[in-house]
């Protein structure tokens, strides 16, 4: 029995397991139709993408921040759903300390976390309506254009803000360290990839948009974090 916001209510542990499970199967939804929506738009109003990375690296990075996103919540929902909607012992000893709050607090902090993840699909949204076709993985458009309204206002990668902001709130919707990994990976994985996509003739080499957007690099400093990245 928990008391929250001065009412007591009773909350079984399947309960937040469970929300957690449907809250990530939602944001997995959410992607999957945004980019299946966006990317025949994108290929049919701006072409095909023209130019990619050469490098190893290049062609690496994407799909190395990609794994270590969807790895840990992927395999939090299987191995969740498969126990009956209980967190087996093995990643229950990833958990995220349980000495510095009590039940009802961390209960209360879980279904927070996931009321905020589906806050951020909001920010998705905008990004994506922003973006518009100019959307892709890594590379540059047969026609290219910069975006510069919206959350592109604020800082250059909005999208990948919001793939840090939710991996760090998934570390609580799950109450596990694992996120919090992948989360140092993605990081990484963003810290290489960004100076790519200005580089390797995929921005600043393309002569169509390569001024414009050496202007909207000084206008618009913050690449993913404003003030400090």
């Amino acid at each position: 029995m928990y008391s929250i916001a001065g009412v007591s209510i009773r909350v079984p542990p399947q309960a937040v397991e469970g929300l957690a499970v449907l809250t990530t199967l939602r944001l997995f939804q959410y992607a999957i139709f945004r980019t299946r929506a966006i990317a025949p738009i994108a290929k049919a109003e701006s072409g095909a993408i023209r130019t990619s990375p050469t490098t190893f690296i290049g062609k690496a990075v994407t799909p190395i921040h990609g794994l270590a996103f969807f790895v840990p919540s992927v395999t939090y929902v299987l191995c969740v759903t498969g126990n009956l909607f209980t967190q087996p012992a093995w990643m229950q000893r990833m958990s995220l300390p349980n000495d510095y709050f009590q039940d009802e607090t961390k209960v209360v902090l879980r279904i927070a976390a996931c009321a905020l993840s589906f806050v951020l699909l909001g920010f998705v949204g905008r990004a994506f309506t922003h973006l518009g076709n100019q959307w892709h993985t890594i590379g540059r458009r047969e026609k290219p254009r910069v975006v510069q309204t919206g959350p592109y206002a604020v800082v250059r990668h909005p999208l990948y803000t919001n793939v840090l902001i939710q991996q760090a709130v998934f570390a609580v919707v799950f109450w596990s360290y694992a996120p919090l990994v992948g989360l140092g990976i993605i990081a990484g994985a963003f810290a290489v990839k960004i100076p790519i996509e200005a580089s390797e003739a995929l921005i600043m080499e393309d002569a169509a948009v390569a001024a414009e957007y050496r202007a909207y690099m000084q206008r618009v400093p913050a690449r993913v974090i404003p003030f400090l990245w």
